[in-house]
């Protein structure tokens, strides 16, 4: 069985507090989310503790969500995109 449509991402539409947005493929997010995860292992939000490594972390964080707050008030947000050629 052929993969469904929406799980064929393109590139990914990033939202930060204050900056541009910016188009990413899956691997520059998975890149940008394991640097902000490793820098916060001491306060994981509880769904992610369960994971060993930080690049799973990331995996599961970008796989199945659409955000992370980076502090009170600041959310990273992304959202898949297909660019038409």
């Amino acid at each position: 069985m052929a993969d469904a449509i929406m799980y064929q991402e393109d590139m990914f539409v990033v939202l930060m507090p204050g900056i541009a947005e910016e188009f990413l493929t899956p691997e520059e997010l998975l890149e940008r989310l394991t640097g902000l995860l490793g820098d916060r292992q001491h306060d994981l939000p509880r769904d992610l503790q369960r994971f060993a490594t930080v690049a799973d972390q990331a995996q599961h964080l970008r796989d199945t969500t659409c955000e992370l707050e980076l502090s009170p008030g600041e959310t990273m947000q992304w959202y898949v995109v297909r660019l038409e050629k």
